[in-house]
């Protein structure tokens, strides 16, 4: 979907800016957010760029830079730290060869930290594109790996 087709489907008002910008992000194959976007909704919702990129700078889930097809988020929550999710970090470098913040060389994965999943039931969390995974382990992550690959 284009920037004007995702733009059409909300109406030009200020409450529609998150919406508007995952709209963007998730058309976007490269799953980010390209300044001339930030434009484009700050003129269509007529309210400052800067208002704009401080929201899109504030939450984890954008990006002003490339990234994956797949966006691997582990949880950062205190929960899930107890139940040592930064270790999947260097779980997912050993499998995939990229540490937090960087991007495969096939532009198909991109690992981050993200705030709390809601899944602390389940700790450790993460997520891939829009699917949770709860209780995840070295063997389990590497299988959920798998599908995507």
């Amino acid at each position: 979907m284009n920037r004007s087709e995702v733009l059409e489907r909300f109406n030009p008002q200020k409450d529609n800016l998150l919406g508007i910008l995952h709209g963007l992000q998730n058309g976007n194959p490269n799953n980010y957010l390209t300044e001339s976007d930030l434009k484009a909704v700050a003129e269509y919702l007529n309210i400052t760029f800067s208002h704009v990129f401080g929201v899109v700078t504030y939450y984890t889930m954008f990006s002003l830079k490339q990234r994956g097809k797949y966006i691997i988020r582990i949880c950062n929550s205190p929960v899930c730290n107890m139940k040592r999710s930064l270790s999947l970090a260097d779980e997912i470098r050993d499998l995939l060869g990229i540490g937090v913040g960087e991007t495969t060389g096939d532009m198909l994965f991109t690992l981050e930290y993200t705030e709390c999943l809601g899944r602390c039931d389940v700790a450790p969390s993460i997520m891939v594109a829009e699917d949770v995974y709860g209780n995840v382990t070295r063997k389990s992550l590497a299988s959920i790996i798998k599908k995507y690959k």
